[in-house]
Formats: structure tokens, C-alpha cells, sequence
């Protein structure tokens, strides 16, 4: 058997890949109906809607999602800012799948530059919810980028993971939805810590109203 780990990683997506299509290809599918994403809360706690940023045509027919969000808010006390992208997949039976940021962000001229996990408590959820934590940088500006895959009771932070249950849910449940949730913080003068502590506080703060956006 071969040692090298990006062998071990290809040939792992592969097989999810072939999982993927059996599972899918064998049954038949249940679709929930969800609202559109438009309809999305513009007042979250302290935070109120700052504008929409509708995604270009040419970027919806590379993202395939059934839906997209793509919006702003800011901070009525603290005046800090924060952005909500939402991509909707109410399938991925032929072959729509999220887009990572880990490769969309550097495509749009973004360079990572710090890259782990966190950890959050949000309400509505029994355990600390565990996400990617990804810091990007384009010239001068900074952003922190917090996101999750989020689909049947479950927040995924990888992009495997997210392969996994796709298949393990269309074998039980008959669904494959799923959504990817991603926040940015620019970073100002504060810092990393700081653009980090204001996306966690939107997580928690947004938490509630995914979930009663996106079908459990």
C-alpha cells in the first residue's frame, strides 16, 4: 500500500465520490421545501441589515445552488460589520455541491495566510459547534472567514466529512441537502483576535434563525 497521504486523500474522495453516485443513483430522493433565502431575518439581535449583494449570473451558473445569499450587517451598539453567505443545495444527486471557500476565496484574489478550527457554543444546539476558522488576506485588507456545512442535524467543518454524510444521509434519509454558511470580518485596526471574537458573537447571534431557515 502506498504511503504517500495525497495518494491516500484521492483515493478516499474517489470512493466517496462512487458512494456518492450509488447511493444516489439507486433511490429515489426526498427534497425538502425550504423559503427562499431572501426572506432571511434582517434584524438578528443587535444586528441590522446593512445591504444585499446579489451574486453575478456568471457566479450562479458556476455555484449551481438552488439558492444564494450574499448580504451584509452591521452592529447597531458596536458599529462593526459582518457578512453572511448562504449557498442552498436542495440536492447534490447530480453532481451540485458546495464550493470551499479554501478554493473559491484564493480564486478571487484572497491568499490564506492562517488556517484552523474553532470552537463555539451556540443556542439551539446541544454541544459546541466546531467550524472552520480561515484568516485571508487581499493587499492591504484582512478578513476573518468562519464557515460550516450545515444539513440534517449536523454542522460539518470539513469538506470530507461533508462527502461522508452526504452519503450516509441519502442511504438512511433519502436527502442530500445541504447548505454552506460562511461569515467574513474584515479586520481593522484591533486585529485578528478582534475580527475573530466579532464573527463568533454573529455565529451565536445567527444560529437560531439558520436553523429555522435551512430543513432539519
Amino acid at each position: 500500500m502506498t504511503k504517500n497521504p495525497y495518494v491516500r486523500v484521492v483515493t478516499v474522495v474517489l470512493l466517496l465520490e462512487a458512494l456518492v453516485f450509488y447511493a444516489f443513483a439507486s433511490r429515489a430522493e426526498t427534497v425538502p421545501t425550504v423559503e427562499p433565502l431572501l426572506l432571511f431575518p434582517s434584524v438578528i439581535g443587535d444586528w441590522l441589515i446593512y445591504r444585499d449583494f446579489p451574486l453575478d449570473k456568471e457566479v450562479l451558473e458556476v455555484l449551481k445552488a438552488d439558492d444564494t445569499l450574499n448580504r451584509f450587517y452591521v452592529n447597531q451598539t458596536t458599529k462593526e460589520m459582518a457578512g453572511l453567505y448562504i449557498a442552498y443545495f436542495q440536492t447534490q444527486r447530480y453532481g451540485q455541491a458546495p464550493h470551499s471557500p479554501k478554493n473559491c476565496l484564493p480564486g478571487a484574489g484572497w491568499e490564506p495566510i492562517q488556517e484552523d478550527f474553532v470552537s463555539l457554543r451556540v443556542p439551539g444546539w446541544d454541544a459546541p459547534i466546531r467550524v472552520n476558522r480561515y484568516v485571508v488576506e487581499h493587499g492591504d485588507e484582512k478578513s476573518v472567514t468562519l464557515y460550516w456545512y450545515q444539513s440534517h442535524n449536523r454542522v460539518i467543518a470539513t469538506e470530507y466529512a461533508a462527502k461522508f454524510w452526504a452519503v450516509a444521509d441519502s442511504i438512511r434519509y433519502r436527502r442530500s441537502d445541504t447548505a454552506l454558511v460562511r461569515i467574513m470580518v474584515p479586520v481593522g485596526p484591533a486585529g485578528i483576535d478582534a475580527a475573530e471574537q466579532t464573527g463568533s458573537a454573529f455565529v451565536q447571534a445567527v444560529f437560531p434563525a439558520l436553523l429555522h431557515q435551512l430543513p432539519l
